[in-house]
């Protein structure tokens, strides 16, 4: 077999729908099976699969196990010879598949392959990332993307022919079983984020290649949505932090999280300062404001070494 599409949902069944109607709708010519692992939904997600779908593969938790792990659930029972992961609101469009698969088939030192992600009215998203170093960290991540482009590739870039990168983004990627097998899963102390990085991180340490391949494009509806939301951000450091400890040197951990802290302070007071300045009339700076607070109170209070 060709590909095995898995599918993480958590209470996402319009968009589970919506997903997997792009799948069959787009991979003509490839022989696939799709497997949804389901994290505990209540909205009628494993009903609508069995009605709606009733050829999908259906691991039913009865618990939130996280994107890593339940993604390790359908690595365990896949039969295709690579993995399309997917989240739930990510849309196949025509050929897309069919360019990651005929991309990693024609370079078999590939472990992962990504295509471009599409905002709802086409423009780019970001659908790769570099891996968290203490420049990343200190500096503006835009600004290292313009003054070196080959070293941190973007969406501000139009690509023409495949990339190497360091990273792709989980919302859709082409993983090769082989480096599955050989290198490692998902590792499963991520709950939510970093997951992709950290196996991108081990299967380039061990000699495999991750590319980015522009014209394969997916839409992925959802991908602005953590900004605003102080309990994801605080998952995204945990992950970070659990990134840093685990591949760098704790000098290098601790200076890096010391770089995070006042990147941290820094925005909090520029932001209240402008909440002041308008008079706290303006909703958008009140709640970026008080995301701020909330990470700020976390790192005080809660974070500690991992």
């Amino acid at each position: 077999m060709d590909i095995s599409v898995i599918i993480v949902n958590w209470n996402t069944k319009n968009l589970l729908y919506d997903c997997l109607a792009s799948v069959y709708k787009t991979l003509a010519g490839l022989s696939f099976e799709i497997i949804v692992v389901d994290n505990a939904s209540t909205d009628g997600s494993v009903a609508m699969l069995q009605t709606q779908y009733p050829r999908v593969r259906v691991i039913a938790n009865s618990e939130n196990k996280g994107f890593g792990a339940a993604n390790n659930q359908g690595f365990a029972q896949m039969q295709g010879r690579y993995a399309l992961l997917l989240n739930t609101d990510a849309v196949l469009t025509e050929g897309a598949a069919q360019k990651l698969f005929m991309f990693a088939e024609h370079h078999p030192d590939a472990a992962i392959v990504c295509g471009q992600l599409l905002n709802a009215d086409g423009s780019k998203q970001n659908s790769v990332a570099a891996f968290p170093t203490l420049l990343t960290l200190a500096a503006n991540m835009s600004l290292l993307e313009y003054l070196f482009p080959r070293r941190y590739p973007s969406k501000r870039y139009a690509h023409r022919e495949p990339v190497e990168v360091e990273s792709a983004i989980g919302a859709c990627m082409l993983i090769r079983k082989k480096a599955l097998d050989e290198v490692a899963f998902f590792d499963e102390r991520y709950f939510f984020f970093f997951e992709e990085t950290d196996l991108a991180y081990a299967m380039r340490q061990a000699g495999w290649r991750i590319w980015h391949v522009p014209d394969a494009f997916i839409y992925h509806l959802q991908g602005q949505s953590i900004g605003r939301n102080a309990n994801a951000r605080i998952e995204f450091y945990r992950s970070r932090y659990q990134f840093l400890r685990k591949w760098r040197s704790r000098v290098y951990y601790r200076l890096a999280r010391g770089l995070i802290v006042v990147r941290l302070m820094v925005n909090t007071f520029l932001t209240l300062s402008a909440v002041l300045l308008t008079l706290g009339r303006l909703m958008d700076l009140r709640e970026k404001a008080g995301v701020y607070l909330k990470l700020i109170q976390w790192h005080a209070g809660e974070q500690k070494d991992l």
